[in-house]
This record gives C-alpha cells, structure tokens and sequence, in this order.
C-alpha cells in the first residue's frame, strides 16, 4: 500500500526543498522520541480550541497536578529547561520553581496524546513559536481537549481569574480567593437584593432548567452603577463568591480591541454556565465599542454567560450598550445607603460596643450622604481615637467627611432616576 503523505517528513529532503527540511528536521527528532517512549503511528493534529489558550492553562492544571504528564525532554539546547516566577498571590511576593510548557516534548498518557511548543529558526536568526499536537488519532486530540476544559471549569470554581488585555494579548492570573463576602454583608434595599440573587440563583441552577421550561435565552447581563465607595464591588464578591460557577473578571485597558475581545468571550465561552465581570465598563475604548456590540448581539457566544457590568459613571455610557434590549437586560443603582442602612451598618462595624443609642442616632443624621466606605473611614478613625484617648468623637471626622463628599462629586446623576433600556 502507498503511503498516503506525498512529501513524509521520515525523508530527508534537503536538497531538493531545504526550507521544508528545517521544518521537518524538528517534526522528525520528536517523532523519534514519541515512538521511545510508545511505538504507533504519530500523527501532527490541528486543534486551535487547544492551541488558542493552550500556555494559559494546561502548564496551570500540570502544576496543580490536575494533568498527569510525563515529559520527554526539551526540545532545544538553547531554550529554557527550567522556569522562576512569582507566585500568583494578590497582597505578597513569593518566588517559585513553576513547571512551564515551554521548550518540552510533553506526553500525556491518560490521553496517549502529545503537546510541545517548537520554534522554527528563520534566515534572519529569528523564530516564530508553534503549538503543535502529536497523537494516533483526531478522536484522542478531542478527548484530550474536552477533559482539558472540564479540569480548567472546575479549577476555575475555586479561584478568582483575571482576563487582562495587554499590547501582547489577553493575559490571564489566577488567584486564591480572598476573605469571603457573604450575602448578609451586601447593604441594599430589599427588594433589589431578592431580585438580583433570584437571578443568579435561577441561571446556575440545573444547568439553567428554568430558561428552557419557559423558552427563555439562556443568556443574561445586569449593569450596576452608582456613586463610588457605595458597594457596587461588595455586591459584586457577594454574587461571585456564593455560586459554584466559574467567576472571570475582564480588566479593560487602552488595549482592548476586537481580537483581545474575541479572544476573551471565547476563554468565557469555554467555561460557561460562567459569570463574566466587567469593572468600569465605561472605560472601554471608543474604537472597541462597535465590536463590543456586536458580540452582545451574538447568541452562541454568550450562551450560559451571566454578565455583570460596573460603572461609577453611567453618563459616559454609549447610549447603544443601555438602550437596546439583549445587551444588559436589568440596570441597577447602587444609592448611598439610606439612614436605617448607615444605623444598621455602624452598629454591625461597632463590634467592641463603643455607641450608645443616642450616639448611632446622632451620626446617623449626620452621615448623610456619605458611603459605606466613608462610614468604614468614620469608624476606623472614632476606634483610632477611643485607642488612644478613651474618648468617642465623631463630629470633627464626620464634618470632614461631609467636606470630602461635597469636594469629590460630580454632577447629579445619582439622583435623577434609573436608567431606561
């Protein structure tokens, strides 16, 4: 039987095409390594659902031992054989000896599939990297690359992730997350609160069973605004860290632009049912709103995405984002807290005691207006005094308080009413 590859890679064709010879050369030294380790007839596969987000996460599930590897060496004497890096911890620096992808000839035997990044040297003396899959068969590759996703979705439930747009691409950090923010800490009227976590609850909920008992897409987007320090972000952590979904926040910079946008609802996409955060989402880049619009519009690939968008400044929202129906669904405002709120939340902060009645009546007259971070500043600063001093005083703080709040606002939109899709 003729062998069906008409130019093989198992003969050396240097003098009758030498630019096809140094790409094969590298194919054939790994091709040698993978029949060591286990003899059947290697096949080059394309998988771009693998090799588009391949450094991001498979070097994360080997370090984690969630993959069980074996590495069959590296691939160029020239390149890295070990790797130092910082530890993805958000308030620290640490160092560690990471495990990396990079320059290995990887072997996964669970999947009888292979993986290594080969860089191919040109005239000029520079490279250009590429991913490349060895297995028997396509049907292994897809296998592998299922399995890949569930691992990445569950890892994704137990860690914070950050999808950062860079000169370079979509960046992406993985942290642990931090100290727990429970629904009881989310100060908001009550009516408000119930829908929002209804919603919430119902979208990740048998794999969203309510949206296809009522013939609903099953897609949905909320957009939070309101005056800075009033718990948008509080609100936020609460949502994320009381679901069993994946939770990816999106961090928009000057170089957000239609390819770091596809790239990040595709890692999304991957994940869903997920919720995808996008903080400030006023700051998006004029240039980027029309491809960002466009793939609200799309259904495929938002679906099983629960979007939540923030601004502290809904004005400078493109009137096309609120005012069409699919994109965000529900507008919600954040108020500054209302005066049973700012009583209620004092007396939670004043766990030592220090307020009589009268005193939390007192300043909760006088706090209006004023944030919960503000109220956070104000008890700080009343517990600073009462350490050092023995005395409870509150009116100075509160008077400069009041002046930092009238100084730092800006115009009055807060108090004109909600947002109309």
């Amino acid at each position: 039987m003729k062998e069906k590859i008409l130019l093989p890679i198992k003969k050396d064709m240097r003098e009758s095409l030498p630019n096809y010879e140094d790409y094969a050369t590298v194919n054939r030294h790994v091709l040698n390594r993978l029949n060591e380790r286990k003899q059947q007839d290697w096949k080059v596969i394309q998988a771009e659902e693998l090799i588009s987000h391949a450094e991001s996460v498979i070097d994360e599930l080997m370090r984690k031992g969630k993959l069980l590897y074996e590495s069959l060496g590296h691939v160029y004497g020239v390149r890295p054989t070990g790797k130092v890096e910082r530890a993805n911890t958000e308030n620290s620096f640490k160092l560690r000896i990471s495990e990396t992808i990079e320059n290995q000839l990887l072997y996964f035997p669970d999947f009888d599939v292979a993986f290594t990044q080969l860089l191919y040297y040109v005239g000029n003396g520079s490279t250009w990297p590429e991913y490349q899959l060895f297995a028997a068969s396509p049907e292994k590759v897809m296998t592998f690359i299922k399995e890949v996703n569930h691992l990445q979705r569950e890892m994704m439930k137990t860690t914070v992730t950050y999808l950062v747009d860079t000169d370079s691409g979509v960046e992406k950090k993985s942290f642990e997350p931090g100290e727990k923010v429970g629904r009881d800490d989310v100060f908001l009227e009550d009516t408000m609160k119930s829908d929002i976590f209804r919603a919430i609850d119902e979208f990740f909920k048998d794999d969203g069973a309510f949206y296809k008992d009522y013939g609903l897409p099953y897609k949905r987007g909320i957009l939070l605004y309101g005056a800075p320090g009033n718990g948008k972000t509080t609100l936020v952590r609460s949502i994320t860290g009381t679901t069993t979904a994946p939770v990816i926040y999106w961090q928009i910079t000057e170089h957000t632009g239609s390819y770091s946008m596809q790239e990040v609802f595709n890692t999304v996409a991957r994940m869903a049912p997920a919720i995808l955060v996008i903080e400030d989402i006023d700051s998006m880049p004029e240039h980027s709103r029309s491809s960002f619009l466009n793939i609200l519009d799309g259904a495929r690939i938002l679906s099983g995405l629960f979007i939540i968008g923030t601004t502290n400044y809904p004005e400078k929202i493109d009137p096309a984002l609120i005012n069409r129906a699919g994109r965000f669904d529900s507008t919600y405002e954040i108020p500054s807290p209302t005066a049973e709120v700012r009583r209620y939340y004092m007396q939670k902060l004043d766990k030592k005691g220090l307020f009589s009645d009268n005193q939390l009546e007192e300043m909760t007259t006088r706090t209006a207006g004023l944030s919960i971070s503000q109220l956070n500043e104000l008890y700080m600063s009343v517990a600073l005094g009462f350490h050092y001093d023995g005395k409870i005083d509150y009116e100075r703080r509160i008077q400069d308080l009041q002046k930092q709040h009238k100084r730092s606002k800006k115009g009055t939109w807060e108090h004109e009413g909600s947002i109309g899709f």
